[in-house]
């Protein structure tokens, strides 16, 4: 197994809000894309994830070594969420590429928003596009 954080970058250059917060559970569930490519002939899974942060925190999420179990792949995405609902958000973009000698059994991504208070995370499912 391999894999490799492309990017995580902060994309936006203002704080974010959301037009109708009230609408909003916090944690936001991570907004998720899969998909298969084969650069140099490797079957590679790029995944690719908009997070949205307290902009509070000014440190960036950290992302966990992917783990696969059948034919889904977990990601965590680490961060210290405050227990109050943000006024504003900081919107992050990671990007990564996971490959294995399994990987072209994956069908599903799992990602989690995983507070490291874990009483408070958030999670989403992704199916994979071929």
């Amino acid at each position: 197994m391999a894999f490799t954080v492309i990017q995580n970058t902060k994309i936006n250059t203002q704080v974010f809000t959301f037009s109708s917060p009230e609408t909003v559970t916090y944690p936001v569930a991570p907004l998720v894309s899969a998909k298969f490519y084969s650069p140099n002939g490797v079957l590679t899974l790029k995944i690719r994830a908009t997070l949205y942060m307290n902009s509070d925190d000014i440190v960036p999420p950290i992302v966990e070594e992917p783990t696969e179990s059948g034919n889904t792949l977990t990601m965590n995405y680490d961060y210290d969420f405050s227990e109050v609902t943000p006024e504003t958000c900081d919107v992050y973009y990671i990007e990564v590429d996971y490959t294995s000698e399994t990987v072209g059994d994956i069908t599903n991504v799992m990602s989690y928003m995983v507070n490291l208070d874990p009483e408070t995370s958030r999670g989403t499912t992704t199916t994979v596009e071929r």
